[in-house]
């Protein structure tokens, strides 16, 4: 028993890595392909990517309660496939896309099928036994991204020099590829007597989210979880074009710097997490985890040279520990066959993070690098986005002390 469930890990593992491999080899060079089909500057063209991340998280934001709850009825492999091949069409979609609108298209299709994520992270409760274990194996998830991205935008540097539009196709293969190993590899890990009927009120995007907010608990520390993805979104959604305008970087250049992101977040996840959270616990990786995040956005802010980038990289990426630790702790508190509402839920909130974080962000780069700003100071988003990781500490504090001291309450009742 315990043989397949580390098999099934690994399964996961390696069909998570292959989906994001395949969106990292393209982040490279999206900055370029949008400037070009718009024929603007790269600064210009952030927000038209801040656009196409919001088509992408509006829809996975509507579908995700949806895929999970599915999930939850029919079970996990099937709408991972489903969700795999949606992503395989997306890639042929803008790679053969003749202009900017046709982008459009392929983030709608990757969004409505985009339950990877969700049904992975429902997978990953299915088969742990216990919140330590659940956090190691999410820590797991979390090195399966960097991994994906050490190898990801490499990949996807070698490939420009066929032309800009070369790593869509290579995303493409990789993905319908991952799609066909998981048809023949990947077991079913919810069983038949913890699923449950579709329900169509867990279903609704607000209803899942009403969810989080049924338990105070939960409530609390799906805010905080919110805010970390919101403020995280001042680096994913704007990386390629902060560091192209800001340093003149180029594509190879954006593709080395996200390999060493891919590096850090692999040790970090793979490794650290399976070290620091036993020793110090779930409740301290939080509060460490957020504190190493706001730095590292902090020095983002208001780095100068491009070396500074690499060298800041290493607390942002440090701060990942307390990711596995707050996703842990908040499926704790939900029984096993809601793990598919739950995590459908949770996307849902990373979803919206995505529709409102790379509009006010990437938009905030592009009016504080204009000549409209008051002042120039292009790393803006990245201070905004350091607020927010001190807040999500705050809350998570608050929120977590309440339950230490309503657990002694009960005890000494006892």
């Amino acid at each position: 028993m315990q043989t397949s469930k580390k098999a099934a890990i690994g399964f996961i593992f390696i069909t998570l890595f292959i989906d994001v491999m395949g969106w990292g080899i393209i982040i490279p060079v999206m900055a370029d392909l949008i400037a070009q089909l718009k024929g603007i500057k790269v600064n210009e063209a952030s927000p038209y990517g801040a656009y196409l991340l919001s088509a992408f998280a509006i829809t996975q934001f509507i579908f995700s309660p949806i895929i999970g709850n599915l999930s939850d009825k029919y079970g996990r492999r099937p709408t991972l496939l489903f969700a795999l091949l949606g992503f395989g069409i997306d890639y042929l979609i803008l790679a053969l896309a003749p202009a900017y609108g046709w982008l459009f298209i392929g983030r709608v299709i990757a969004g409505i099928t985009g339950a990877s994520f969700t049904t992975a992270t429902a997978y990953i409760a299915d088969v742990s036994p216990d919140e330590t274990t659940r956090a190691k194996n999410f820590g797991m998830i979390g090195a399966a991204f960097g991994l994906g991205f050490v190898l990801g935008p490499a990949l996807g540097s070698l490939l420009s020099t066929w032309g800009i539009r070369a790593p869509f196709y290579g995303a493409a293969v990789l993905c319908l590829l991952n799609c066909i190993y998981g048809y023949f590899i990947l077991p079913e890990s919810l069983s038949k007597e913890n699923r449950r009927p579709f329900d169509w009120k867990r279903a609704n995007p607000l209803g899942s989210l009403k969810y989080l907010v049924q338990h105070p608990e939960i409530g609390g520390l799906a805010f905080s979880f919110f805010l970390i993805y919101f403020a995280a979104q001042s680096v994913q959604g704007n990386w390629n074009f902060f560091t192209s305008y800001r340093f003149g970087w180029s594509e190879k250049m954006i593709g080395i710097s996200l390999t060493v992101v891919g590096v850090l977040v692999g040790a970090v996840q793979a490794g650290l997490t399976r070290v620091i959270i036993p020793k110090i616990g779930n409740e301290r990786s939080i509060y460490l985890g957020l504190s190493l995040y706001t730095i590292g956005l902090v020095l983002f802010a208001f780095a100068t040279r491009g070396w500074m980038m690499f060298a800041f990289l290493v607390p942002y990426c440090l701060g990942g520990i307390c990711g596995p630790s707050l996703q842990s702790v908040i499926s704790g508190h939900v029984a096993p066959n809601e793990q598919g509402a739950l995590q459908g839920s949770l996307t849902s909130l990373m979803s919206l993070t995505t529709v409102l974080g790379p509009l006010i962000l990437n938009n905030l780069f592009a009016y504080f690098t204009s000549s409209k700003a008051p002042f120039q100071f292009p790393g803006m988003h990245f201070l905004v986005g350091a607020l927010c990781m001190l807040l999500a500490v705050i809350i998570a504090h608050r929120v977590l002390s309440r339950e230490k001291k309503e657990q002694t309450g009960l005890r000494g009742a006892n």
